[in-house]
């Protein structure tokens, strides 16, 4: 894989459109319905407010944008995650070039990410986290901007960005103290001004309805985050299990990527200035979100999900890279091209090989026949539309919103959940004297029959 000048970007947007189609094409032919989180969304975006009984909204604003234009077609959110990857993928491209002269290392920087199964196995899974990556990277690169050429327009498209992070999952906290910290130390340093407080504008304004929602709704979503966290176990070895299984668990993610470095690289023996702040930013986008999870898993006794780390990685393989760049020859890297091709393909194989074997999963569920019996028992009974989905859950009912004609809103009972315990309301325009009560249960049991 010779990397020069003239075919280094196209073989970068080769790259990109590759990841995009296999990763949207492989779930969309193999999967018999949308996976869970997914359709949590979906629940959420048939009915949508500035916040839910999990997350806030971002997630649900943009699976709902894609209803309005693609409808009830699985693969458009599959084509949603990715677009969100690739995004974030061409932000660290752009990021990568402010550090690189050779722009051979900007591509190495993104392609060693698909060592790291958060940007490749896990990506058809539409969610928070998958949502919070463009974000992300996009607060990142304008940090960077801002600290570089300290305009008023980056300030503020930092706000903005964080803003939207932080809609999307509260996890975005851990780069915004991160960012803080590099903040503060450059003020403290003169090497920027107050000017970068501009940003803080956007924040709030994108982030004051959620606020309100909030205090409105008794912090809900901080309750359900604490309570993810096993933050009700008070048992002081938590406090050293909950931090080593975390530490262990970010290990075991990362091998194939250091597998991939350790055949780019021909000696892990470096140099760099102590006062460099390329690399210091790097290491406090970096280490300093990873590290102020760990303490928190740390001090709190905590359990850290695996999944929640999914944007943390995002600018590893720039600071890898410019950390050893003087030991890469790239006229050497035939074995480090095998092992991305291989970890390239043998990805997607892997789990379209899991999706058609094993046929219990969330992806299995007849969602479409249930809601296409649903639709027929409504037709004999009501001369109406379904107007909405009362009771069940999010996966449940959420499934009924998203396959039914009328793309019923789904109503959530989060305070009454006891209610409808085994079944869901379809209810019309007459509200309470036009209902249809359905045991989802023994319909999925009719049609397995």
């Amino acid at each position: 894989m010779a990397l020069n000048k003239n075919n280094l970007r196209n073989f970068f947007y080769i790259f990109l459109t590759s990841h995009l189609i296999i990763w949207t094409l492989v779930p969309a032919f193999t999967n018999n319905n949308l996976p869970l989180d997914t359709i949590e969304a979906l629940a959420w975006g048939s009915n949508l407010d500035w916040g839910f009984n999990k997350h806030p909204p971002m997630s649900a604003f943009l699976v709902e944008f894609f209803y309005q234009i693609f409808g009830s077609n699985d693969w458009a959110y599959y084509l949603l995650s990715q677009i969100c990857i690739i995004i974030s993928f061409f932000v660290v491209f752009k990021l990568s070039e402010d550090f690189f002269k050779n722009k051979a290392y900007c591509l190495l920087s993104v392609l060693l990410l698909e060592g790291i199964y958060f940007y490749n196995f896990t990506t058809p899974e539409f969610n928070v986290n998958v949502c919070l990556i463009p974000f992300w990277s996009l607060t990142v690169l304008f940090l960077w901007k801002g600290f570089k050429n300290n305009k008023i327009t980056d300030w503020l498209l930092v706000g903005l960005f964080a803003g939207f992070g932080f809609l999307s999952k509260y996890l975005f906290i851990y780069l915004g103290l991160a960012m803080d910290i590099f903040l503060i130390y450059m003020i403290y340093k003169k090497k920027i001004d107050f000017k970068c407080l501009v940003s803080f504008i956007p924040f709030l304004i994108v982030l004051w309805p959620h606020l309100i929602w909030l205090t409105e709704n008794d912090y809900i979503t901080v309750t359900y985050g604490l309570h993810r966290t096993g933050s009700g176990d008070l048992s002081i070895i938590n406090h050293i299990k909950h931090p080593l299984i975390f530490l262990g668990k970010q290990i075991g993610i990362l091998i194939p990527f250091f597998l991939m470095l350790l055949f780019l690289v021909t000696k892990l023996k470096t140099k760099f200035k102590i006062n460099d702040e390329k690399l210091l930013f790097l290491l406090i986008i970096n280490i300093v979100p990873v590290a102020l999870v760990f303490l928190t898993s740390m001090i709190m006794g905590v359990k850290i999900r695996t999944m929640w780390m999914t944007p943390f990685y995002l600018f590893f393989g720039v600071l890898l890279v410019y950390i050893f760049h003087s030991k890469i020859n790239l006229n050497k890297i035939k074995n480090f091209a095998t092992v991305f091709v291989i970890l390239f393909l043998f990805s997607p194989f892997v789990y379209a090989y899991i999706s058609i074997i094993e046929t219990d999963k969330r992806t299995d569920y007849p969602g479409k026949k249930i809601a296409e019996q649903a639709q027929e028992l409504w037709d004999k009974n009501r001369n109406e539309k379904i107007l909405s989905v009362t009771g069940g859950n999010e996966w449940t009912a959420g499934n009924l919103s998203y396959h039914l004609k009328n793309r019923p809103k789904w109503i959530p009972e989060w305070h009454s959940r006891d209610k409808f315990p085994e079944g869901i309301w379809l209810c019309g325009e007459k509200k309470g004297l036009s209902c249809l009560y359905l045991n989802d249960y023994k319909l999925i049991e009719k049609i397995l029959k």
